[in-house]
């Protein structure tokens, strides 16, 4: 069983070949390919964390699209003052699907 832990976005997923992924927006064209950095890789019982070992190490994914998350409501509000504010986020996201390991 080989799978990697990658850096994407500000956080790290686990990933294996043909684990479907949402992560922040990459800019790629649907249907591109892009290269995730990894920064574990598990082979069988072979655990690779060395940075010059994994510089070797390549993760390959397929974009399938950009989509938005869902909508997120910020509210702030203070006591007695009168002052309510109300603001909406949407973050941007991108699905890939990790196609390979090597």
């Amino acid at each position: 069983m080989v799978f990697a832990v990658v850096r994407a976005g500000g956080r790290q997923e686990k990933v294996e070949v043909g684990t479907i992924v949402t992560l922040d927006r990459i800019k790629a064209s649907e249907n591109g390919t892009v290269e995730l950095a990894p920064v574990l890789l598990v082979d069988g019982d072979k655990i690779t964390s060395d940075a010059e070992a994994l510089a070797k190490v390549t993760v390959t994914a397929e974009v399938l699209g950009d989509l938005r998350g869902p909508k997120i409501v910020i509210q702030k509000f203070k006591n007695k003052t009168g002052y309510r504010k109300r603001q909406g986020h949407r973050q941007e996201l991108t699905r890939v699907k990790v196609t390979g390991i090597k």
